[in-house]
């Protein structure tokens, strides 16, 4: 790790288990699952299916124009970078907004606009589309407006690969800060992809858990001999980094130390992991935090339920942490959260760094059955206190992106936690 220490100061999130961090995170500690029954329509067809849905509408406290102006995705990303900022204490009517960036990540970008044109060309017969379309539908739309929000100037910049986004938009966030050009940034993800035609195409994948009659709760279950697929999440999360010094300077809470950063493609296949691709990104996150394997106390698992990927990760966790990893917690939340895709690398980690800041680890709900092949600690149903000093998170993709982060304990002598 060389350059500029990079400090966590403020949490936004936008979630199925709601919009406030520290309560999604007892939540998610309790083994409370957000995954419900949902119904999504299309002009003239519905499907009942699960997955884990924002709840209520949030985004009416956006005022109108903004909201006309907007697709889902860009809403939920606008609602938790307010929230992260506040949580963070920045004013920046006192910054030099030429040096605070924003990095974001999406899959599907503003996939419900997009439906709600193709139904009005081709099912519809409409001879137009909403004027808005294709601002609201750009990927870079969520990032262009947050800086339109609050007339940042620094580098902004978006990713799309696919699960892994707003993992690789983090991990380029603390590269901007460490090598000076930026001082703060945004990171984080978003989606808003429950939306008929998209979830008929995940679903065409055979990657989607079927609801467990009587307990659609409990459909995505990772590392379960028992599992069938993932589950659909949606929401956005949002971290404010900053530069160290600056951050200590001003009186800051820092909640961790982004410290790591691991980057590779499998380039195996389009849809299917790599123990190969997984363990290098893993090996490289912690070359570049500098923190030994047997220092990292929890691990967030990509972990999304599927046959393939839970055996595969399992098996490059090994890999990397050898006799370690007989003593390394790993849970994977998507078993309460879902998969929010391109904002699934933003909010896991997140959730290591209020693990850090809490010392409790939250669990694999779910795991009544585990796979005799995923035989790691997974800490099954309900979380637990640890001695977490550091975290890994892992967010591994189709196309093969595997991108992996790193947190530590702030190691600042009366530094605010």
């Amino acid at each position: 790790m060389t350059g500029r220490r990079v400090a966590i100061t403020g949490l936004g999130v936008v979630s199925p288990h709601g919009n406030n961090p520290a309560a999604v995170f007892a939540a998610l500690l309790r083994g409370e699952s957000a995954v419900k029954r949902v119904t999504l329509q299309s002009a003239n067809d519905s499907f009942v299916t699960v997955a884990a849905a924002v709840q209520g509408e949030p985004w009416l406290v956006l005022p109108r124009g903004q909201r006309v102006m907007t697709d889902r995705v860009s809403q939920y990303a606008l609602l938790a970078s307010k929230d992260a900022l506040s949580d963070a204490g920045l004013n920046l009517e006192v910054e030099d907004r030429h040096r605070v960036g924003v990095s974001f990540g999406t899959c599907m970008g503003g996939i419900i606009s997009t439906e709600n044109a193709y139904e009005d060309l081709f099912r519809k017969g409409m001879s137009r589309v909403n004027p808005f379309t294709l601002v609201r539908t750009m990927y870079n739309a969520p990032a262009a407006q947050i800086c339109l929000q609050y007339g940042l100037c620094g580098p902004s910049l978006t990713f799309s690969t696919t699960c892994s986004s707003s993992a690789v938009a983090a991990g380029e966030a603390l590269r901007q800060i460490r090598h000076g050009y930026a001082d703060i940034v945004l990171t984080g993800g978003t989606e808003a992809l429950l939306a008929y035609g998209s979830v008929k195409a995940w679903s065409a994948l055979q990657i989607l858990a079927p609801e467990i009659p009587g307990r659609a709760s409990a459909s995505c279950r990772p590392f379960s001999i028992d599992r069938n697929g993932t589950v659909i999440g949606e929401g956005a999360a949002v971290l404010v980094l900053e530069e160290m010094d600056r951050a200590i300077a001003r009186g800051a809470r820092i909640y961790a130390e982004l410290v790591g950063y691991g980057l590779a493609n499998d380039s195996v296949h389009i849809t299917q992991p790599s123990v190969d691709g997984q363990a290098h990104a893993m090996q490289l996150a912690l070359d570049d935090s500098g923190i030994r394997p047997e220092d990292i106390d929890y691990l967030n698992a990509h972990g999304t339920g599927t046959q393939l990927n839970d055996v595969t990760e399992t098996r490059a966790i090994r890999a990397v942490f050898g006799k370690h990893a007989d003593h390394l917690a790993v849970s994977s939340t998507k078993s309460m959260h879902g998969h929010l895709v391109g904002a699934a690398g933003a909010l896991e980690l997140m959730i290591c760094v209020l693990a850090l800041s809490h010392q409790w680890v939250p669990p694999t709900a779910h795991l009544d059955n585990p796979d005799p092949e995923c035989d790691l600690d997974y800490v099954p149903h309900v979380g637990r206190a640890e001695h977490v000093r550091a975290a890994m998170s892992n967010s591994f993709a189709f196309g093969g992106t595997a991108a992996v982060l790193v947190a530590r304990q702030c190691e600042i002598p009366g530094a605010k936690h």
